[in-house]
């Protein structure tokens, strides 16, 4: 059945639009949600992971790193498929392969299978967590989109943080087991895509004659994967200054050289270069890549930091994030209400961009002995932080370009949030890890030597947090518009309701 899409006015949505919305929304957060917090759900369990499954410390890191990596490099495909196709069935498609890999890393027998299993979830995840920002988009106007958009930080940023703690219970509980880290999203899941049927109805625009570009995202998957396991791997199973060295980062950034000739030339890019070269869309790229190197980092070290340096079980280590936790919602939530109310986005951006550098500093001071108030205060500035800018540096560029670009755009911008967390998670776990190796081969005690190397995982955070300061001081100071596009569709170009 074919309808018009008719846009909402600059004013607001009417009462009952608001509803519709709400309704939709319920399914696309449940399904954020759970693809969110199948990343982090396993952070306090991984060390009883690791010994089930015999794993070793780089595997460790790999757990995380594998899932990070197939999100982001997906995350463009599902974005541009969603400029194409039906964001509906794009989204339950999603849901669906997170299920597989969910079940397939649920039976896994050894650190290997667990790898390719996280790998084949975060597919899922790459799909879910574009696909529902690409729906909101799709559905509200910029000015209204301020406080949907909190909801999404909030549910985002809480699966993130309170995962570790969900996953701690898990484990302690005897009659559970860390399997279940895995098996708890799947009924979660199928619940989402229940709702989803029911309650989402999107217009989508049909074009003729389109290619993906899987070589593009091919080769960018490739040339970071290179790159992220000579990072695993370097000082450890060989020298700086070797051949390995010198193979590895010569292979990685060629291809990535190789990948930005092929997206400059490509008709229908993961990356479309003329976007990202957008000031608005360049400067957001540089902050996500910031706030996703401290979200995750955040979630991945200081659950290990609660167990091995100070000597708590995995459910106390989950319990004490919750300063994060609270700081996150209370800051998504305000913050998002007041961007919609005001429309103003940047003064919000540049405040949660200092708070989240400020935090990471004073983590960057902590050893196995630090007061609790003070990692309490730290953490919750870090929370404050990611809630006041995780969804707005999205929410910015989704104000500057045309409806039919939102997708590309929005799935740009998160492909970078998420590359920042696979670089930070991997890059940041070697650090720990080597630093940790060198202190106990000098006799330092495993707690002291696991609190010091936390510190310098944080204070190199907090060093990347400074590019999101600056990219938030440089944004163009703009007022969030009233309506879903920049201009009014032209006739030739029909849109239809694909339930």
């Amino acid at each position: 059945m074919s309808t018009a899409v008719n846009e909402p006015s600059p004013a607001a949505l009417s009462q009952t639009a608001r509803r519709q919305v709400l309704k939709a929304l319920s399914g696309l957060l449940l399904a954020l949600f759970v693809s969110t917090l199948s990343s982090t759900v396993v952070s306090s369990a991984l060390p009883k992971i690791i010994g089930a499954v015999h794993g070793s410390q780089t595997q460790y890191t790999w757990v995380v790193t594998a899932t990070l990596l197939t999100t982001t490099a997906t995350t463009p495909i599902w974005g541009k498929l969603a400029d194409l196709f039906s964001k509906k069935t794009l989204v339950q498609a999603a849901i669906a392969v997170f299920v597989l890999g969910a079940v397939a890393s649920g039976v896994s027998q050894s650190a290997g299978q667990l790898i390719a299993a996280r790998a084949l979830q975060g597919v899922g995840v790459g799909g879910v967590q574009a696909l529902v920002q690409i729906a909101l988009a799709a559905m509200i106007p910029p000015r209204e989109r301020g406080r949907y958009s909190g909801y999404l930080s909030s549910v985002t940023a809480t699966s993130t943080i309170g995962g570790p703690l969900l996953g701690g219970v898990i484990v302690d509980t005897s009659w559970l087991g860390w399997r279940w880290c895995f098996f708890i999203g799947v009924p979660i899941a199928v619940v989402a895509l229940h709702l989803l049927q029911r309650t989402l109805n999107l217009p989508v625009v049909r074009r003729e004659n389109v290619r993906i570009d899987y070589l593009g995202a091919t080769l960018i998957a490739a040339g970071v994967s290179v790159l992220l396991v000579w990072v695993s791997f370097v000082d450890d199973s060989f020298a700086w200054a070797s051949w390995q060295t010198a193979v590895m980062v010569a292979g990685g950034l060629a291809l990535i050289a190789v990948a930005l000739w092929v997206e400059s030339r490509a008709p229908e890019p993961v990356v479309p270069l003329g976007i990202v070269k957008q000031r608005t869309t360049a400067l957001a790229i540089l902050g996500s890549l910031a706030v996703g190197t401290a979200m995750f980092g955040a979630a991945v070290f200081l659950s290990q930091y609660f167990q091995l340096s100070r000597g708590h079980s995995p459910t106390e280590a989950g319990l004490m994030t919750i300063p994060m936790m609270a700081g996150i919602l209370i800051a998504s939530t305000v913050a998002g209400r007041l961007i919609s109310r005001t429309g103003k986005i940047k003064p919000f951006v540049i405040a949660g961009a200092v708070l989240l550098t400020a935090g990471l500093a004073g983590l960057g001071t902590i050893d196995h002995e630090t007061p609790m108030t003070f990692l309490g205060a730290a953490m919750l500035c870090v929370g404050m932080g990611v809630g006041m800018t995780l969804q707005n540096f999205v929410l910015a560029v989704q104000n500057t370009v045309p409806l039919k670009d939102i997708g590309a755009a929005s799935s740009t911008v998160s492909f970078f949030r998420s590359l920042g967390g696979t670089i930070g998670v991997s890059v940041l776990g070697a650090v720990l890890a080597r630093r940790v190796h060198d202190q106990i081969a000098r006799g330092q005690d495993v707690h002291v030597a696991y609190g010091d190397a936390t510190a310098q995982v944080f204070l190199l955070s907090a060093a990347a947090a400074v590019l999101a300061v600056v990219a938030a001081v440089l944004l163009k100071p703009v007022s969030l518009r009233g309506s879903l596009d920049l201009h009014t569709p032209s006739e030739a170009e029909p849109t239809k309701t694909v339930g």
